[in-house]
């Protein structure tokens, strides 16, 4: 849980790499996390489950990484790779630690992690200040983006309220309840439809575990008075947000309302720019059904495909002003073709069947089957989130999705496996761990570029992270203007290598022959 929160909060001042100062340390601490955890579970001799769901994921990451050896940027190919490898790392250890005792603990933890991050975009909106943030798409606290932490803020409701449905006593319901205002605080003065339309559909999925049982909630005292927390939490938290002034500067004289208003709104705006973008990502997936573009690898591929008033390109660069297409699917169907998406769908399918069969157990305990519901919950709002964002292509939603299904879902059928010999267990612990490190080894030296990028020593910066186009790009344009020609051919042209479609690297290296 250390880690999780070090994976909300941990943001770094260059403000020359505005994405990459949020997400590089965050996927550190996704590594190393996942890597740490998973190592000590198969050290200590837990046999980890073996159901569809696990050799699922085992083949996606077989795929995935197929797929990786046959990219054309072979650097952003390996850190999307990572964040795959890491998330399977963290569900499977996840799952391991529930299974032995540590579901709840996992759960609160979870849900204090989300509410957090919530509490930086909120403190942000009321005007503290800090280079740690971002400007440009506030509120978004430690996320550097409004949208990434509201995708994050709604996924922890449906813990905060398993939370608030299944405390013993007013004290933690209470807790409970006012994580829940905070999240709906943060929600609300994100203006992120992706994320209330996610929270719309997690309604709806309560509703129907209602219906289902007639009312078994109801019938609960601890669950009923959740139930009444739950809602006077978001409501409070909403109606709070709407009310308090705060420091954002919005346009509109009713912004929450025309965001509301414009929540599936595709004939105009984004909404219409996303359904552009997904029709001219299909065309990649056409191109290359198989094995896609190759993990990562959206980005380099598609000014290929988009014309030039496509609103996904930078006017300045040319190139897309976002590393990652804006849906999780379209990123799985592009990226890594036809086979890996089906067994991706399968996976998230399969996830959210595991819940419903949970939910109507009839056998189990009340706590059980709610932790089903908040599963299925849980699935539906990053499933519906991943249709209009990147969600699951970042490391904190990663880290906290694939933690909350290991945590929430009914524990897996105990399996005849005979436990590994104490050599296999621990080849098999090195192998996790030397995977984690090497990963996070990789964001490491990303940060310590950056650091030498900010600090004016391109050469430095190049030489720590070879497969940054900004430092490459940057530091032959500085050689250039300084008459070492050669020096700077030579970075032009691995700036091209890295972005074949780059106007900006095209220019340069044509200018070497």
């Amino acid at each position: 849980m250390l880690l999780a929160s070090v994976a909300v909060l941990w943001a770094l001042p260059f403000r020359s790499f505005d994405l990459d100062r949020f997400f590089v340390p965050k996927e550190l601490a996704l590594h190393v996390g996942g890597a740490v955890a998973l190592t000590l579970v198969v050290a200590g001799g837990v046999v980890l489950p073996r159901t569809r769901l696990d050799r699922n994921f085992a083949v996606f990451l077989a795929l995935s990484a197929t797929s990786a050896l046959f990219t054309i940027n072979g650097w952003l190919a390996m850190r999307a790779l990572a964040i795959s490898v890491s998330a399977a790392f963290v569900f499977w250890a996840a799952r391991a630690a529930a299974a032995h005792g540590a579901r709840d603990v996992l759960i609160r933890g979870l849900a204090c992690v989300t509410v957090i991050g919530a509490a930086t975009a909120l403190a942000q909106a009321y005007g503290v200040s800090s280079d740690l943030t971002s400007l440009s798409r506030a509120p978004g606290g430690t996320f550097g983006n409004r949208n990434f932490m509201a995708h994050t803020a709604a996924l922890g409701v449906p813990l905060l309220g398993y939370l608030a449905l299944t405390a013993r006593g007013m004290p933690g319901a209470l807790l409970a309840s006012a994580g829940l205002g905070i999240n709906a605080a943060a929600l609300v003065l994100s203006r992120t439809r992706a994320a209330w339309l996610a929270l719309v559909c997690c309604a709806a999925i309560v509703v129907l575990a209602w219906l289902w049982r007639r009312g078994t909630l109801w019938r609960d005292p601890s669950a009923r008075r959740g139930l009444i927390l739950i809602i006077a939490g978001m409501l409070t938290g909403g109606a709070g947000a709407i009310v308090l002034p705060n420091s954002l500067d919005w346009r509109s004289d009713n912004p929450y309302l025309e965001s509301a208003k414009g929540m599936v709104n595709y004939r105009e705006g984004s909404g219409r720019g996303r359904l552009r973008q997904y029709a001219n990502s299909w065309k990649l997936a056409v191109q290359h059904p198989v094995l896609g573009v190759g993990p990562g690898n959206w980005a380099v591929e598609y000014p290929g495909v988009a014309p030039a008033s496509d609103p996904s390109l930078s006017r300045e660069t040319g190139m897309t002003a976002n590393p990652w297409p804006s849906s999780d699917w379209m990123a799985m169907l592009s990226e890594r073709g036809v086979p890996a998406f089906v067994v991706w769908a399968t996976l998230i399918a399969g996830l959210a069947l595991s819940g419903i069969i949970g939910w109507g157990r009839l056998d189990v305990p009340l706590d059980e089957r709610l932790r089903a519901v908040a599963g299925v919950a849980v699935v539906v709002v990053v499933a519906v989130e991943g249709a209009f964002d990147a969600v699951l292509l970042l490391a904190t939603p990663t880290l906290l999705f694939w933690g909350a299904m290991g945590a929430l879902l009914p524990p897996p059928p105990v399996a005849a496996v005979a436990p590994m010999g104490t050599g296999r267990r621990m080849l098999l612990s090195a192998v996790v761990l030397l995977t984690g490190l090497a990963a996070a080894e990789y964001s490491a030296l990303k940060i310590a570029s950056m650091a030498a990028y900010s600090s004016g020593q391109l050469g430095r910066a190049v030489s720590l992270d070879p497969g940054s186009y900004r430092a490459r790009l940057r530091y032959a344009q500085l050689m250039m203007s300084r008459t070492s020609r050669t020096r700077g051919c030579v970075e032009a042209q691995a700036a091209l290598a890295l972005f074949p479609r780059s106007p900006d690297a095209k220019r340069l290296a044509a200018g070497c022959k």
